[in-house]
């Protein structure tokens, strides 16, 4: 079975749509428009009876959001199934089963409900992630978490080190797809430059990267590793590029903790960037990253995002209380979005468009004092033009000639229409 991008090209989704003899992982039919359904690699992967790892010690990164469509978790599934030889579970920042805060994970333990042993990721990577990878005897290193679709959503930068690390341990690596939850139509906003990476940013790419999992893998093997890892990509059925997740008909899984909706994803590679402001990014609400704001912020700042007349959303004045993070307990003002046209929504433009005018309609705004600002947008440009005074249309026109460079790059790892 293919896997990989060459093959998908040569094979038809209603081959592809074929079901194996029944297992405990064999995917049920679910609703989709016009009959079409969607596939996630997992799905793929065990209707053909788990081919691809056979004779295989496996190992998979994965967290909750690795289900199948009836919310079962695929370590669950697996471990149950004799055809397959799951040894060890590694698991990313907040942990395999969820448990951890922002800036954590689980440590080293031994999973209750399947004994299977845990090893942690996060934070490791190089050298110390390969010799993770070597103790846990495994033969082949599965990838399978669910992306929101921004540059600093750092599970893709969990794949990149567990791809580098695979490779330096001598591991075959297999990533199962899923979809990009806000489209894979565009890559928008600002390339990252080398000198700032961090784990919100290990390679230059664009800050929306309009792209799967599995195709940022194919990107990571062929532009940024110094030594490519054995990949290959097990593919979904029945996903368009133009989709929302909504059009999956999978369940959603909050990816991490403060994100716990669709909705929040759609406007996250946007307004993440109020982390690297004295303003809260909603963490500690309902609606994190949708609810933006500080003490002594009042309407004025809706009324003047409005009257930008952005395409796709509306701005409230709203005031929240957050239960932690910034303001913790105390009552602030600010803005929720509210999007009323998916498909013309630009969240990157909006997001700088809202650091525009809090900055205007505010004067208690402020950069974090550690410039946490230029490793979210990957340079120091965005700071710098707007603290001179730039506003939206000139913020996004300084970074449109490398981001048609990496649109041409990112053309040739796309693997789906």
């Amino acid at each position: 079975m293919t896997l990989s991008r060459r093959t998908l090209l040569a094979t038809t989704a209603a081959a592809a749509a074929t079901a194996s003899a029944a297992g405990p992982a064999q995917a049920a039919p679910s609703g989709g428009g016009g009959g079409r359904r969607l596939r996630t690699g997992f799905e793929r992967l065990a209707d053909d009876g788990y081919a691809l790892l056979d004779g295989e010690r496996v190992g998979i990164v994965t967290n909750p959001t690795g289900i199948t469509r009836y919310v079962r978790h695929i370590v669950d599934v697996m471990h149950a199934d004799r055809r397959v030889n799951l040894t060890a579970v590694f698991g990313p920042e907040h942990g395999f089963r969820g448990t951890a805060q922002a800036g954590g994970s689980e440590g080293r333990y031994d999973d209750p409900a399947t004994g299977l042993p845990v090893y942690d990721t996060y934070l490791k990577s190089g050298q110390p992630l390969a010799d993770v990878f070597t103790a846990s005897g495994v033969d082949t290193v599965v990838f399978d978490i669910q992306d929101a679709g921004a540059r600093f959503y750092t599970y893709i930068w969990t794949l990149y080190d567990c791809m580098e690390a695979a490779a330096l341990a001598g591991k075959r690596f297999v990533v199962l797809d899923r979809p990009n939850p806000v489209t894979g139509r565009a890559a928008l906003g600002p390339v990252l430059h080398k000198e700032f990476a961090t784990f919100v940013g290990r390679q230059p790419i664009s800050q929306a990267h309009g792209m799967t999992v599995a195709e940022l893998a194919l990107l990571f093997n062929g532009e940024f590793l110094a030594r490519p890892v054995p990949l290959e990509t097990v593919t979904m059925t029945g996903w368009k590029r133009s989709e929302f997740y909504d059009a999956s008909g999978l369940p959603w899984v909050p990816p991490s903790p403060n994100m716990p909706t669709p909705e929040c994803a759609l406007v996250y590679s946007g307004t993440c960037l109020f982390e690297g402001t004295n303003l809260s990014e909603g963490r500690g609400t309902t609606r994190p990253f949708e609810l933006l704001g500080a003490e002594g912020i009042d309407g004025r700042w809706a009324e003047a995002a409005n009257g930008l007349g952005l395409p796709g959303v509306r701005f409230r004045e709203a005031y929240f209380a957050p239960t932690f993070s910034k303001f913790q307990g105390k009552t602030v003002g600010g803005v929720q979005l509210h999007v009323h046209d998916r498909a013309a929504f630009d969240p990157v433009r909006t997001g700088i468009a809202l650091l525009v005018t809090a900055r205007r309609s505010w004067d208690g705004f402020a950069w974090r004092p550690d410039n946490w600002i230029d490793k979210l947008t990957g340079s120091t440009q965005v700071r710098t033009m707007i603290d001179a005074g730039a506003d939206t249309d000139a913020v996004v026109a300084g970074w449109e000639r490398e981001l048609a460079a990496f649109r041409r790059t990112r053309r040739q790892y796309l693997l789906y229409r």
